[in-house]
């Protein structure tokens, strides 16, 4: 979270702090020989602008605050807000001003002396090497000489050791790169990949820029960003990237982010290469069992690490939100909440908090990357440049070449930047610059703890100190090594680490890769580049012209077996008999992949479901026996007995456990559902309701913890379970914790008497559909309403569906999807469409006692066959969501004309045969979710017997025989 929206009359305020300190450094700069009065100039008002900058950041908080008590205390003179205003900030410019806040804030001189003396040295120092180095900077221009100094910007990227920070320069001869840190690991870099390129049987595009090292300092050529021209350019680009990942896989690369990669044509260059080498430090036991220990290290040990693939983001901040090198596309990133000046001009100015959109930034080689045409050149050249690296490592040649960085200085990245970034706007806030020992405990304990769950933080007393006092001066704090030596130097002469040669733990560890590993998740990892559910890489249609017709129940049986097979082979087991898989996981309303979580969407709950479902229709022999089975159910109840007794490890540590959320699918309330199934089936030992309490008892955290309100992962999605348990056990105290719920729901709605419903940050205007919209919510207020009789719950339930009716297209014949605002989209999927509204009104109604029904089923029926099939097969978005309802049409003599029950099951068999089950990720890649993965393909096909009753999980009701 950053502070902007700073008025630039503070920097009024603040140019009384700078002025001595810019004085001074005009006089210095006058003994610095070899540059002109011009040059002297720009630097002084280079340090000027990044001085105000950081104390803009910095001070703002406590300006806001002393203006609030100045015009508290009547200090402020002034007919009008603004006049008042204006006042403090003449008073704000006074010696006198800032003499006196040191009264209440001791250690605000100091801090701020420190900050100032530090750029200003950082200048000095940049412009004496200025001097000295520039007639070695002509080959950076492609120049006979750089010339004149024209523009300089300090700033770019972090404020490091004393508060050097990279320079972006422009002088006669072109743009360059200044950067306060030994630049031989990128010359050596430079030459590692020419030489590769060499032995590659295909030209790479991959570069990085051109520099001259110095012993403690270098400069780079600057690289533009351009977009590809034509289809072969974005090709070659994407190949690129497939090389990067190759080569970083083995150089043990990592943080290359989108600010570290920039698209020039069909270039991808690398900007800033100095994280390579990254040691392995052995994680922590997590709480979640061994296979999950085993599938996090097995992550982390992939090419996933790099950082150049998608993913998204855990930090608070920073959730859900795509950094990567080749991800953070347009479109596809939730807002950022930061902080900023409302009411500024006035003297009654506050800080708040706004929502703004990611930064863009200069990875992407076109306006709209076409990031799923190309991702199988990223696979193909990944695994050709990585055979390139295996024959060269094969002949000895490798190693030499990796011998040459044995010298180099690298960097390692023990916390995220975004870590230390909060943790340093705790230490500037006015309450710490008030006790400045309290805020460094804080911190210190903050730092301590972490280090305690991420085995990558310093833990020593000494290190995090120094941590600390960097931040309190306004710098990041590094640690770095040469990468034969291991052990790293960390702020202010500390070490941290055992010394290692990094270089060979690296060739170790690159040479016990599983390369299929890596594929695979190279190939997962496209979905975390899309946000939303739903997306499939492909607009073919996989349904067939001409179905396979007659062995119906072979047919479906032999489907069904192949993907338990799959879900077999595929687990990672741990010798505590837990079991887990790696893949694409719904994480808020984005994806990443990672070990599977305990929900029901995409996690174990929901294959812990699939599995004890398969079983039960092997005893009443409607399905065929798959050995190992059994074992494997035993070990999902296990997992989730493990991850139920970390989720109350962590409550009782701390009440705000922030991954908490309540809903029906994601959250608390899948589970309590998957329990109680459990519980109704009798094939969990006789805990399955004791399982469904618990997680019902610690629930309100999850409803407090979590502002969401929608069905999949909000509140909303908590009442459909707790309706349930509170059936099951006659215990009210369920059935108030659902009304609760649902008065916060009604409290929370946009309700203008003719329509209710439920916005969002990101689409403020609410939005339709069950899964994510007002469907969802509506759907479970009547569940809720019908009950307990609260006719507030029915009326905003009512008042919800006619929202719903507004989004009805007249020439569509289906409901808009309210996600895309540029033009008019509808949706016929069961999370954002015409399948799920159909559902729900059917479970809401199954007998058509209000005319409405029939006519909202005949419309959902209609487009879910018009436009929900063939674009992959999974229950939340694809065919055997479309199934469930068309399916439920037909028998009521509602269904498509002509289209039998038969016909439709023919359609969808052949489809799986030809294709194999699809996701809607990336093709092969493999998901066992419930909702999204082949999972739910295979639970979907076990209902699809007619004498299956197994509980619909699209509307969270104990199924019924289909007649």
């Amino acid at each position: 979270m950053t502070t902007n929206n700073i008025p630039p009359n503070f920097n009024i305020s603040l140019g009384r702090l700078v002025s001595p300190a810019l004085d001074e450094l005009a006089t210095q700069l006058l003994a610095v020989s070899g540059i002109t009065a011009r040059e002297k100039r720009i630097i002084l008002e280079s340090t000027r602008t990044v001085l105000l900058q950081s104390l803009h950041g910095k001070l703002c908080r406590l300006l806001i605050l002393e203006l609030n008590a100045a015009r508290l205390a009547g200090r402020l003179i002034g007919d009008s807000g603004s006049a008042r205003w204006m006042h403090f900030l003449e008073l704000s410019t006074r010696v006198d001003f800032w003499n006196e806040l040191s009264a209440n804030y001791p250690s605000l001189p100091r801090r701020i002396e420190r900050v100032i003396q530090n750029h200003s040295a950082a200048s000095l120092i940049f412009a004496q090497r200025w001097a000295m180095d520039r007639k070695n900077l002509a080959t950076l221009c492609n120049k006979d000489a750089v010339g004149e100094l024209q523009e300089l910007s300090f700033g770019a990227g972090d404020s490091h050791q004393s508060g050097k920070t990279v320079g972006l320069v422009r002088c006669e001869g072109g743009r360059i790169v200044y950067k306060p840190r030994s630049l031989k690991v990128d010359a050596v870099l430079f030459d590692f990949i020419k030489e590769l390129v060499e032995n590659h049987s295909t030209l790479s595009t991959v570069r990085i820029p051109r520099v001259v090292a110095l012993a403690d300092h270098g400069w780079a050529e600057f690289v533009d960003h351009r977009y590809a021209i034509g289809d072969e350019e974005l090709r070659k680009f994407y190949q690129g990237i497939g090389h990067w990942l190759a080569i970083m896989r083995l150089l043990g690369g990592c943080d290359f982010h989108a600010e570290n990669m920039i698209a020039h044509r069909s270039s991808p260059v690398i900007v800033d290469c100095e994280t390579l080498f990254t040691p392995k430090i052995k994680p922590f036991p997590s709480g979640y069992g061994q296979a999950f220990d085993n599938a996090a290290e097995l992550i982390a040990g992939t090419v996933l690490n790099v950082g150049i693939l998608p993913g998204r983001g855990m930090a608070l901040g920073w959730r859900g939100v795509d950094s990567s090198a080749v991800g953070m596309l347009p479109d596809q990133q939730p807002s950022l909440t930061q902080l900023s000046i409302e009411g500024a001009g006035s003297d009654e100015a506050h800080i708040g908090v706004s929502q703004v959109n990611a930064p863009i930034s200069m990875n992407h080689p076109s306006h709209r990357p076409a990031l799923a045409y190309f991702w199988p050149e990223v696979l193909v050249e990944f695994d050709s440049m990585t055979k390139t690296l295996r024959r060269l490592d094969s002949n000895g040649t490798l190693r030499a070449m990796l011998n040459k960085f044995s010298d180099c200085r690298i960097r390692f990245v023990p916390r995220s930047t975004e870590v230390y970034a909060e943790l340093g706007r705790m230490l500037w806030h006015p309450v710490s610059l008030h006790n400045e020992a309290q805020a460094r405990k804080r911190a210190f304990q903050l730092l301590e703890k972490m280090a305690t769950n991420v085995p990558s933080a310093p833990n020593t007393p000494g290190v995090i100190n120094a941590e600390i006092n960097e931040l309190m001066v306004g710098d990041i704090p590094m640690f770095t090594t040469n990468a034969s030596h291991g052990q790293m130097n960390g702020p202010q002469g500390t070490h941290w680490l055992s010394p290692k040669n990094l270089i060979c733990a690296t060739l170790r560890h690159w040479r016990g890769a599983d390369v299929k590993l890596d594929i695979a998740i190279i190939r997962a990892s496209l979905v975390s580049a899309y946000i939303n559910d739903g997306w499939a890489p492909t607009e073919v249609s996989l349904l067939p012209e001409y179905p396979r017709t007659g062995e119906l129940e072979t047919r479906r049986r032999r489907l069904v077996v192949n993907i338990m097979g799959e879900l077999m082979s595929s687990a990672i087991c741990g010798q505590d008999g837990t079991v887990t898989w790696i893949a694409p996981i719904l994480i808020g309303n984005s994806w990443s992949v990672q070990p599977l979580g305990q929900d029901l969407y995409s996690g174990i709950s929901g294959v812990a479901l699939l599995v004890a479902a398969y079983l039960r229709e092997v005893a009443a022999d409607r399905a065929d026996a798959v050995p190992g089975l059994e074992d494997l159910f035993a070990s999902t109840l296990r997992t989730l007995a493990l991850a139920e007794a970390k989720r109350k490890s962590l409550l009782k540590k701390s009440s705000s456990v922030r991954s908490l959320t309540a809903g029906a699918y994601v959250g608390f309330g899948s589970q309590i559902w998957t329990w109680l199934n459990f519980d109704r089936w009798g094939v969990d030992g006789g805990n399955g309701l004791e399982h469904a309490c618990s997680l019902a008892r610690d629930l309100p955290y999850a409803v407090s913890s979590n502002d969401g309100l929608d069905l999949l992962s909000g509140k909303a999605g908590a009442i459909p379970s707790l309706l349930w348990l509170a059936q099951r056990t006659n215990d009210n105290y369920y059935l108030d914790l659902a009304c609760e719920i649902g008065d916060q729901l009604c409290a929370r709605a946009t309700n203008n008497g003719q329509m209710a419903y439920w916005g969002s940050i990101q689409w403020p205007h609410g939005m339709g559909g069950f899964a994510h919209g007002t469907t969802g919510i509506a759907w479970a207020l009547i569940k809720l309403g019908r009950v307990t009789g609260n006719s507030l719950h029915l009326k905003t339930a009512e008042l919800a569906f006619a929202f719903e009716e507004s989004l009805f297209d007249i020439v569509e014949q289906n409901w808009l999807d309210m996600r895309v605002t540029e033009q008019k989209i509808t949706a016929a999927a069961w999370c954002h469409g015409a399948c799920g509204i159909g559902l729900a009104h059917l479970d809401l109604d199954p007998h058509f006692h209000a005319p409405s029904t029939l006519l909202q089923l005949r419309r959902a029926t209609a487009a879910t066959w018009r436009f929900g099939l063939g674009w992959n097969h999974t229950p939340c978005h694809g065919d055997m969501g479309a199934w469930e309802l068309i399916n439920r049409a037909i028998a009521i003599g509602e269904g498509p004309a002509s289209l039998s029950r038969e016909r439709l099951l023919e359609t969808i068999l052949t489809s799986i045969e030809n294709h194999g089950p699809v996701c809607g990720f990336a093709r092969d890649t493999f998901s066992p979710g419930l909702m999204a993965g082949v999972g739910g393909v295979a639970y979907q096909l076990l209902r699809a017997h007619p004498y299956s009753d197994l509980p619909s999980i699209l509307t969270l009701e104990p199924g019924q025989p289909l007649t």
